[in-house]
């Protein structure tokens, strides 16, 4: 992957304007991933001029700062456009990304569509921010890290590696985090922006602890309608952290959250701990990571299949693997 790396940066040095996607509803690790690298270029070469342009926000990540204002379709043309954290084109958030002169893909997903001249995938990583702090570290003689860029990095690998406990996390991934804390950058107050809730989150939380189900075989699911978000005034990123409500429940191995979308469409949001959830995910026109993974239904009996599916695929499992909790 070193040859990746180092035609993403000769490419780098080569444009004098860069703009940055990353995926619609974004997360922490498309977020810190997106501005640690814009700040790393900025630091590095103050001349270039450096773009993050993306079409949403979130709120719960709304510590991280602002993106920059919309640029001109012209603005594209002459860019070296990269994109980060995203598998497929269409989950793109600007899809703009296409007008770009020269155009880099780096994820960490399982590949699943090539959609730029120069990619950067390795699904072994557990966030994309782990290989954004990798590409500094192999460069670190030439590149400039500063605690605000660490800052943006870190989160990311806090995120989307569950605080460090999903089975991705390797001692790489360790090393590469300590890297980022030797910027003694501000982690109580971190910690305490992803940590902390409103009053009203917990309410919600019950509600879902009492809404959700128990498959036969240990599948919890929760069902979050229109009415419910409507009755708790939830964001989508509100709505959709009900999954999380459910992922410590014993002998449960799968968790899954369905959310009502304003197409008529429902969102699945697909957890697992220890079996093996994105094959599942494809059926339903999803995908992602082992035991991390979203899809798509449109309709109760769809949502019930895929439930039963998950039993299945959980029934399974038990059967014939053992040490699981």
């Amino acid at each position: 992957m070193i040859d990746n790396m180092k035609k993403i940066l000769e490419k780098i040095k080569e444009y004098d304007k860069i703009i940055i996607f990353r995926h619609y509803r974004p997360d922490g690790d498309a977020i810190g991933s997106t501005k640690g690298l814009a700040q790393i270029i900025k630091n590095t070469y103050p001349s270039k001029r450096v773009y993050l342009q993306n079409n949403d926000f979130s709120d719960y990540l709304a510590f991280l700062g602002k993106e920059d204002e919309p640029l001109t379709d012209e603005e594209y043309s002459d860019a070296l456009g990269i994109a980060i954290d995203t598998a497929t084109l269409d989950r793109l958030s600007n899809q703009k990304f296409t007008l770009c002169k020269e155009r880099i893909k780096i994820d960490h997903h399982i590949p699943v569509e090539s959609y730029a001249d120069y990619e950067w995938v390795e699904e072994h990583r557990s966030s994309s921010c782990e290989m954004i702090a990798a590409f500094y570290d192999v460069f670190k003689n030439e590149l400039v890290m500063t605690p605000t860029a660490a800052y943006y990095i870190y989160t990311g690998m806090v995120t989307d590696s569950g605080r460090f406990r999903f089975r991705e996390v390797s001692g790489e991934t360790l090393r590469l985090a300590g890297l980022l804390l030797d910027q003694k950058f501000d982690t109580e107050t971190l910690y305490a922006n992803l940590y902390l809730r409103e009053f009203d989150s917990f309410k919600f939380e019950s509600h879902v602890h009492k809404k959700m189900k128990i498959s036969e075989n240990g599948v919890a699911s929760v069902y979050v309608t229109r009415a419910m978000q409507e009755q708790f005034q939830l964001s989508n990123e509100q709505a959709s952290s009900s999954v999380s409500f459910m992922d410590s429940i014993k002998g449960s191995l799968i968790w899954l959250a369905f959310i009502d979308n304003d197409d008529g469409s429902i969102r699945v949001r697909l957890r697992s701990r220890f079996v093996t959830i994105n094959d599942l995910a494809k059926k339903y026109g999803g995908g992602g990571h082992a035991c991390a993974a979203g899809a798509t239904v449109h309709s109760r009996k769809e949502m019930n299949a895929l439930i039963k599916e998950a039993d299945a695929l959980l029934k399974e499992y038990k059967e014939n693997n053992e040490g699981w909790l």
